[in-house]
């Protein structure tokens, strides 16, 4: 797999009725996961979506997800651009970079879902995502 760049949008507790209305407008496979499907099923936000992905016949990808618990949504400012793919050395080179003269948000290291994550901030206050796939 190459590395994909593509938008990573927030929402306020409604990112499945985005996404699905955004598979209406782009067609496409839609995949959600909630908060309790990673293990909070007992919080009051396990229905909420943790992470969703379209990926249109066209070629497109769109993520999304609602804010998590404890975060605060900030309308105008609820996106982050997503790297993602298996190719570990690209994507830790990628976050070096980003990550270096900004702030980091959540360190780069092994997620409950297997994969090696983490969220950042560059010196321009662009956020961005790094997920490195394991397969």
């Amino acid at each position: 797999m190459t590395s994909r760049l593509n938008p990573y949008l927030s929402f306020d507790g409604d990112a499945r009725q985005a996404m699905e209305f955004y598979r209406e407008v782009f067609g496409g496979e839609l995949r959600l996961s909630t908060f309790g499907e990673f293990g909070q099923t007992d919080a009051p936000h396990a229905d909420k979506i943790m992470h969703g992905m379209l990926e249109s016949p066209g070629g497109l990808t769109l993520m999304g997800a609602d804010t998590p618990p404890g975060t605060e949504y900030a309308p105008g400012s609820s996106y982050a651009v997503s790297l993602s793919g298996d190719d570990e050395s690209e994507l830790r080179g990628y976050w070096e970079k980003l990550s270096g003269d900004g702030s980091v948000t959540v360190p780069l290291e092994r997620q409950m879902w297997g994969d090696v994550f983490g969220m950042c901030t560059d010196r321009f206050g662009v956020p961005w995502m790094v997920d490195i796939v394991q397969s």
